[in-house]
């Protein structure tokens, strides 16, 4: 008999080297393969909070102190999250100019980009509320009339019935609502800016912002009626009767005193 050139291999010998060669892609593809979508976002956040505490250290260290501990010049930033940030500097309160009983709205000197990373390095510092979506903000299909009647009863006193802002004490006031982002309306509802009480989704839920947001872009647009004609900043009977008496009362003098010239010169004449 012949001698068998080669041994006969084992029927399984086949799937052995296949297991094998995936499992030599699969460790290729592992060590070569992109990172994954977490691991992505995870890094661009540490980035993110990298360059926010590089702007921190420049515009906001002075006041807040070096790790957000506050200062005798600035309160405490730990724990007031993303959306105190995106609002104080996002309406140009921030970095505040001097001190003052209250720090005025005024032009924004950093870009949204920045502004996000400045709120990343603080929200790094301790939970707080976080910045809306634009769908928590969206005033479409809000309910309009429950909208009216929870800023009547919640924000009113301060900002006026239609939103025009109002005087308050020691040199404070509530600032006008009228052309305010509804992402910046409802950061201010989440942390309480200033003088303002907050009202977190425990007490005011996300809904009811969106129709407190709904009406106040409804009362102060250019499609908004007012069948009352001139509105003497929506005060209401207290700017009406005080006009009344100023300007009402001062036309009738002014007539009377016309009137009575003119007839003394009749008389001479």
């Amino acid at each position: 008999m012949k001698k068998l050139s080669a041994r006969r291999r084992h029927p399984l010998a086949a799937v052995v080297v296949l297991l094998l060669a995936l499992a030599a892609t699969g460790g290729l593809y592992a060590a070569f393969a992109p990172a994954s979508k977490a691991q992505a976002d995870d890094t661009a956040q540490s980035l993110a909070i990298d360059e926010g505490k590089k702007l921190y250290s420049v515009g906001c260290a002075s006041c807040h102190g070096t790790g957000g501990q506050g200062t005798t010049d600035g309160p405490s930033l730990v724990g007031v999250g993303s959306a105190a940030v995106d609002f104080q500097v996002g309406t140009g309160r921030m970095p505040a100019q001097q001190p003052g009983a209250q720090v005025p709205k005024k032009k924004v000197i950093y870009s949204q980009a920045q502004i996000d990373q400045l709120a990343a390095y603080v929200a790094s510092l301790g939970a707080g509320p976080v910045i809306p979506t634009k769908k928590q903000v969206d005033p479409a299909g809000a309910d309009i009339a429950k909208g009216g009647d929870l800023f009547r009863s919640n924000c009113a006193q301060c900002h006026n019935f239609t939103g025009e802002g109002g005087a308050l004490s020691n040199g404070k006031y509530a600032p006008s609502l009228e052309g305010v982002d509804p992402k910046h309306i409802y950061e201010a509802m989440q942390t309480g800016p200033q003088s303002m009480p907050s009202f977190p989704d425990t007490t005011m839920p996300e809904q009811q912002k969106r129709d407190i947001i709904a009406y106040i872009q409804t009362v102060n647009s250019s499609q908004s009626e007012n069948p009352g004609g001139l509105k003497l900043g929506g005060l209401g009977p207290v700017s009406e009767g005080l006009f009344a008496w100023i300007f009402g009362l001062g036309a009738l003098i002014a007539v009377a005193i016309w009137v009575a010239a003119h007839t003394a010169k009749a008389k001479k004449s």
